[in-house]
């Protein structure tokens, strides 16, 4: 993008609050905004698990990242990235494989998170091997042709493709299923597929029922609307690939290790996480 349009962007990302800046907020971080802050508050004080629901997202992104750089996968690409904090995927990825011969993609439509990303990676990443784009989820075949662009993927080696925390910021009439379905076709057999979203499904009682309509109902105000998906409607992203045990879970139940939130009771988290495999 030109200079001038970067700057139209920015400032019209300014005027509401934005899913990545408040999901920053809530996980400790730096790169949001007044207007952000405010919006957190007011989810928070309604549904308070929220906060630490966005937590959970951050540690069940780098329990995965961990699990497929272990299992061999060194191309990884993120999707709806976010705003830096700990544990990027670049960071994790390199830990888990010192060899450092990890390469991350990290992408997002949100300026101020891209450009925060890139500043980032200037600072504590390998630019022969991370880089930071700007594309939109629901134009995959855009995004496709700019992640190969970059040089750094072999889309004829496997991949590890990662959304985290972004599909419940997608209504169904925006083609998510479709741009999953262009996704996982064109990824190598071998790929593995993260992904986990918000649930408004089995509420522990009315209250919370009610809270989560009105925690729907807040977001339509923002700059990122959409929507709660069940377990069945969310295992539809993984189509025919194969899940990693333990399958679709509360995202705390997924590879639990010791000190992650929701740890006594995931469900309470909120969150839906899987990771699975392409034959």
């Amino acid at each position: 993008m030109a200079d001038d349009e970067v700057l139209r962007a920015v400032q019209d990302s300014l005027d509401k609050p934005s899913a990545a800046r408040v999901y920053d907020y809530f996980i400790g971080g730096t790169h949001h905004y007044a207007i952000d802050e405010e919006f957190g508050k007011k989810v928070a004080a309604r549904l308070p698990l929220i906060p630490k629901s966005a937590v959970t997202c951050r540690q069940f992104l780098g329990r995965a990242v961990r699990h497929c750089a272990q299992a061999g996968i060194t191309q990884f690409v993120d999707i709806g990235s976010g705003l830096p904090t700990a544990g990027n995927v670049h960071e994790v990825a390199d830990e888990t494989r010192p060899e450092h011969d990890t390469r991350v993609v990290y992408i997002d439509n949100e300026p101020i998170a891209l450009a925060h990303s890139q500043i980032l990676l200037a600072d504590t990443a390998d630019p022969e091997r991370h880089v930071a784009i700007a594309a939109d989820l629901l134009q995959p075949r855009d995004l496709w042709k700019r992640v190969l662009a970059t040089g750094i993927i072999d889309p004829d080696q496997p991949i590890v493709l990662l959304i985290n925390a972004v599909l419940h910021f997608v209504k169904d009439e925006q083609g998510p299923y479709e741009a999953l379905a262009f996704y996982r076709e064109k990824a190598a057999p071998g790929s593995m597929l993260v992904l986990c979203q918000l649930t408004d499904e089995n509420p522990a009682d009315d209250e919370e029922r009610q809270a989560l309509l009105d925690l729907a109902q807040y977001y339509e105000g923002t700059t990122n609307p959409g929507q709660f998906r069940t377990f069945e409607e969310f295992g539809r992203f993984f189509a025919d690939w194969e899940m990693v045990e333990p399958g679709l879970v509360y995202a705390p139940a997924w590879h639990p290790v010791a000190g992650q939130a929701f740890a006594d009771a995931p469900s309470k988290s909120r969150i839906m996480a899987g990771v699975a495999r392409k034959p």
